[in-house]
């Protein structure tokens, strides 16, 4: 992350090693995973064993579930910037809709995990403004091309996504066609001839 984005970051720390490193990501993984899955009173026990590390590393690496939370709220925050970064080669609307698919990953685990680590304010703030660095340029550069409608507001589309990551869909192939449908709400409208 270059020196002038806002941290993200909780006071947890990716260890040096690429032993360490391995565990701590794997246990990020997983933990992502089931705090989707179960809410943010998913089993730490579970979470070690979904990433095939033991209960003592876990506490290791995030000494109590709140650092646990805010280190996986971060991470995601992190891999959206990454991600938008990686979209360059990408079409306009491709690379946008593409952002906008993992944002919808992120609302969820952050859905689940909100609650626990509310009283960060300034984390959030702080990912709020990485996420909007992020995908507002991507946006932009949609609308530029033609291939998203000139009169919505990177607001707006965060509202319309955050919409649908946090309705309780039945099965996630719902999930995706709601947001086929939202992100088409996105794109230029056509203009029907008489």
């Amino acid at each position: 992350m270059a020196a002038t984005e806002p941290e993200t970051r909780s006071a947890v720390r990716r260890p040096a090693r690429a032993d360490a490193r391995r565990n701590f990501d794997a246990l990020l993984d997983a933990a992502r995973v089931m705090f989707a899955a179960e809410g943010a009173g998913a089993s730490l026990e579970g979470i070690a064993r979904r990433a095939g590390v033991n209960i003592a590393t876990l506490y290791r690496n995030f000494p109590t579930r709140q650092h646990l939370f805010e280190a996986v709220y971060s991470d995601e925050v992190e891999a959206l910037a990454r991600m938008a970064a990686e979209l360059d080669g990408l079409e306009p609307w491709d690379a946008l809709e593409s952002w906008l698919r993992q944002f919808v990953s992120y609302a969820t685990t952050k859905k689940a995990v909100y609650d626990a680590i509310a009283h960060r304010e300034e984390m959030f703030v702080n990912g709020r403004d990485v996420i909007h660095a992020a995908g507002r340029p991507l946006l932009e550069r949609a609308q530029r091309a033609g291939t998203a409608r000139g009169d919505v507001t990177f607001d707006d589309v965060l509202f319309l996504v955050n919409g649908v990551s946090g309705a309780n869909f039945v099965q996630d192939a719902q999930r995706d066609r709601v947001l086929t449908m939202a992100l088409d709400g996105i794109r230029p409208r056509i203009q029907l001839r008489a």
